[in-house]
């Protein structure tokens, strides 16, 4: 393999791994946003009311977005077992 090709193979493997998380971590990025909103306006200071509702939601998105993560992965891996065949 030269140089360039170890390059576009990470950087295919960045991107997979950016596609593949980025649904999980809106989820949770807009769940504790939410609850520090809720939190700053009912001036409730408590460090555990996030884990919860953000962890419940988190398990939702993943429910939801795993057959595009499925599909994401196995495109990945399709494309490096064609490199991988090519030589």
């Amino acid at each position: 393999m030269t140089g360039s090709e170890v390059v576009e193979v990470a950087r295919d493997a960045i991107l997979t791994l950016v596609l593949v998380a980025s649904p999980l971590m809106l989820v949770g990025l807009f769940v504790g946003v939410v609850i520090s909103l809720f939190q700053a306006l009912t001036q409730i200071q408590e460090m555990t009311l996030v884990f919860v509702p953000k962890i419940l939601a988190i398990f939702v998105a993943m429910l939801l977005a795993l057959p595009f993560m499925a599909d994401v992965l196995h495109g990945h891996v399709n494309r490096l077992i064609a490199r991988i065949v090519s030589g």
